[in-house]
């Protein structure tokens, strides 16, 4: 009988069949996960819709510098995520803990510039409904309604960011334990696929929120 590999689990014949699992589960989750956010760019084109001169005037609030430096951030952790998921292939693990620390870094990054944005409309008002108190610039309509589906957006993919860094802490520890390899890699590869979509979303964001035209 063929040693069973500690990596394999027991309800699975061989790894092969057990990383293709993983990645169909994977997919399913992406598909859903595009569910959930197409229905709040559905609520964003019906603001827009109701609101057009609300929308075009209360984008002039928001820092499209920010925005754009967090957009390279995330571009350049989905490189150094692919890095990782390059070196698990060629089992190079000291290559796998450099670009995993360096994805993280540039997530924190991210955060860290969120962080200041959000700030900066807490103390000036610049809120969401009913609790949008800004008045140095007026802006025509309901302002209070974009800036729910800003908050609302931003937040949720907040959110996404924040446990993408969870999952790549544990994929981290993972590797320092050794459990990755050339033929095993499924859960980094994941953990890509995740953070890939993360960026991606991102990407639509950006335009919409900041550079409305």
């Amino acid at each position: 009988m063929s040693e069973h590999p500690s990596s394999l689990a027991h309800h699975f014949p061989s790894l092969r069949v057990q990383t293709a699992s993983a990645k169909l589960g994977m997919w399913i989750f992406i598909a859903q996960e595009i569910l959930f956010f197409a229905g709040l760019f559905l609520a964003y084109a019906t603001g827009r819709y109701f609101y057009p001169e609300t929308y075009l005037a209360a984008h002039e609030l928001l820092d499209w510098k920010m925005g754009g430096l967090n957009t390279i951030i995330l571009l350049t952790s989905s490189l150094t995520m692919a890095l990782a998921v390059r070196a698990a292939q060629l089992n190079d693990r000291k290559q796998i803990n450099i670009q995993m620390i360096l994805t993280m870094i540039l997530a924190f990054g991210f955060l860290i510039v969120k962080y200041f944005e959000y700030s900066h409309k807490f103390h000036v008002g610049i809120l969401p409904g009913k609790f949008y108190t800004y008045t140095e610039h007026i802006i025509p309509g309901h302002p209070g309604v974009f800036f729910g589906i800003y908050f609302l957006m931003t937040g949720m993919h907040g959110i996404h960011v924040l446990i993408g860094i969870g999952v790549m802490i544990w994929i981290l520890l993972r590797n320092l334990k050794g459990d990755f390899s050339s033929e095993n890699y499924a859960a980094l590869e994941n953990t890509g696929l995740y953070w890939h979509l993360v960026d991606l979303i991102w990407i639509f964001l950006y335009p919409l929120l900041y550079l409305v035209r």
